[in-house]
């Protein structure tokens, strides 16, 4: 129902009737429709796939892989987009211009801590572990930040090891199957190959996740006892899980955690459990891949030698 009322017409005069059509009588004709010739017709040039198929002696769809296969370029500027308009331009295609390995990619990236995975933003605030509290919205709730928006160009790691040119389709429909806590640090998967969201997918029971978790104060003995009574309590069955101290100190202790599958908030129950307080987490393998050096809110491409 609208919103807005009628008008009332002004008093002592009535509400105009709608008028009635005619039903007979000439037709009013169509005005003839003038054009304004004094605007110049402004050339908008030929689609840049046109001009590869030209250069190549190609199809439509050869064409416009070679330009989003980053080997086209006009006047010496890579351009990535088939409907790019060129009117006097240079285009070139690189000699080096192959359909060849032009396949989907895997990124890998460190999540920074208190970012959102991108796996399912539903859940991934309800997790247990510390995080530091993230800038407010006007209506009060906490905003937290999506990892998916670090898939950027500009956070392309400089040394990634792979040889992968970047290319912009390179960020398109990427998918991501390993959840990561919230307020947890690491190595988060996004992938085009629907082989490895296959494997990631139906072999992640079996897929062993690293962490290395800071707690606060010395570990002691019998805090890793409690670690051990907890996994091996029958009324509460735990994912397999190894579990071993990396370094301990007075002021903070650090350690590893070797779990099979993602079970987010595991590693806080087992130190709630043996009364540690949690202050960092960082996964930094998953399966036989590895965070390596990547810096934190950086991603690089996975490499052809590396195997989940």
């Amino acid at each position: 129902m609208s919103t807005f009322r009628r008008a009332a017409p002004p008093q002592g005069q009535t509400a105009a009737q709608p008028a009635v059509p005619r039903t007979g009588g000439p037709k009013p004709r169509n005005r003839p429709r003038t054009v304004d010739r004094t605007k110049p017709v402004v050339d908008e040039g030929e689609r840049l796939s046109k001009k590869v198929m030209q250069l190549k002696g190609c199809s439509r769809s050869e064409a416009e892989r070679y330009i989003e296969g980053g080997w086209v370029m006009v006047n010496g500027v890579v351009v990535e987009d088939p409907p790019f308009r060129v009117q006097q331009q240079t285009v070139t295609l690189s000699p080096d211009a192959t359909l060849l390995n032009l396949g989907d990619v895997t990124l890998i990236l460190n999540k920074p801590p208190g970012w959102l995975d991108g796996v399912d933003t539903e859940d991934d605030d309800e997790d247990e572990v510390p995080r530091a509290a993230p800038a407010k919205s006007r209506g009060g709730k906490p905003q937290v930040k999506n990892a998916r928006t670090l898939l950027t160009a500009q956070n392309h790691y400089a040394d990634d090891p792979s040889g992968i040119r970047q290319l912009k389709r390179h960020l398109l429909h990427l998918e991501a199957e390993v959840p990561l806590e919230t307020g947890a640090s690491g190595l988060v998967v996004f992938t085009q190959d629907w082989r490895v969201t296959r494997k990631l997918s139906e072999d992640l029971g079996a897929m062993e996740h690293e962490l290395i978790v800071d707690v606060r104060g010395e570990v002691q003995p019998e805090h890793l006892q409690k670690i051990a009574r907890a996994l091996n309590d029958e009324r509460n069955p735990l994912p397999h899980t190894k579990f071993s101290i990396n370094s301990t100190t007075p002021e903070s202790s650090k350690l590893r955690f070797a779990i099979k599958g993602a079970h987010p908030g595991l590693v806080a129950y087992l130190c709630e459990k043996a009364g540690l307080e949690i202050t960092a987490m960082r996964r930094i393998r998953l399966g036989r891949v590895t965070v390596s050096d990547l810096p934190v809110g950086q991603w690089r491409y996975l490499t052809a030698h590396e195997k989940f």
